[in-house]
């Protein structure tokens, strides 16, 4: 896309010694907290069009490095150069990227680019096309067959995401993403127990994962009958959220229900009430609220 008038943000990813990383690292932009676009690095570098000058966040994750996130004022249509260093996890091999793992050549790579960023847009027709060229050019490289698998989970082809994405981290053991989409794929499948392992390991290579894993391990923790892990989890993603989620407050309360811990989910449907009473959310919250005074755990107000 042409630049033209438009603002831009040059992004480069380097390691601990200032050299650009050689692995592909995924870069996400929001826009006042909302997502607003994503690439791949290609050589350490990834550019990004913007929709208008304002306040942005860049978060940068790379498999065997620590994630990270940097705060960038845009206030005129010019281009601003943006240098993010990754910190490479203490438990991750001194290489970049997995031993043996292929490089994806010029086309295959430009093909993947366009597919994370069509399904960053929730382009799924684009997505579609581009994925497949990939697949066609690198069908058994980790980050390919990842992508398969995030675009079968958006298109809610659990079972077709499960293979892609169990394929993924058989090839590339150290591929946190992959994990963690599989570990949604199993969950989205009502298969709570299988997906706790793979969520638990992508949190295991990259602590500092977003929002998403830790939620959806809450749900598979609460589901499992692991209720103050549920707990633990679930407020770990609402804050990691921030603000972006409300509705993790509910898998809050919910767990410490199950957890017996009355009072504290009281408060925290409440809160919620207080907070974010015009969402559809609140009127569950209200019944639950309801519920547990009219059972006794609660006492009126």
């Amino acid at each position: 896309m042409s630049r033209g008038d438009r603002a831009e943000i040059s992004v480069t990813v380097r390691d601990s010694s200032g050299g650009e990383i050689s692995a592909p690292a995924l870069v996400k932009i929001y826009r006042n907290g909302v997502f607003s676009d994503q690439g791949a690095t290609r050589k350490g570098r990834a550019f990004f069009i913007l929709n208008g000058v304002g306040e942005y966040s860049v978060a940068v994750s790379a498999p065997g490095y620590e994630a990270t996130q940097k705060e960038v004022s845009v206030p005129v249509a010019l281009k601003s150069e943006v240098d993010i260093v990754l910190k490479r996890l203490a438990n991750a091999n001194e290489t970049s990227g997995v031993p043996g793992k292929p490089v994806l050549a010029p086309k295959a790579q430009e093909a993947f680019d366009k597919g994370l960023r069509a399904l960053g847009a929730d382009k799924l027709k684009d997505a579609d096309k581009y994925v497949s060229e990939t697949m066609r050019l690198a069908p058994g490289h980790p980050d390919v067959l990842y992508l398969q698998g995030v675009l079968d989970l958006k298109r809610r082809n659990f079972a077709d995401a499960q293979a892609a994405l169990e394929k993924a981290t058989q090839i590339d053991p150290t591929h946190a993403h992959a994990f963690a989409a599989l570990g949604m794929a199993l969950s989205d499948q009502g298969r709570y127990d299988a997906a706790i392992p793979p969520l638990e390991q992508s949190l295991k290579l990259d602590p500092k994962s977003g929002y998403e894993t830790h939620w959806t391990l809450a749900k598979a923790y609460y589901h499992h009958q692991q209720y103050d892990d549920a707990v633990k989890e679930s407020r770990v993603a609402l804050d990691g959220s921030n603000g972006k989620a409300p509705e993790i407050e509910l898998l809050v309360a919910q767990s410490l229900t199950a957890a017996g811990k009355y009072d504290e989910a009281g408060q925290t449907l409440r809160d919620f009430i207080k907070n974010h009473g015009d969402r559809p959310e609140a009127a569950t919250a209200r019944r639950w609220l309801e519920r547990l005074t009219a059972d006794g755990k609660l006492a009126k107000q």
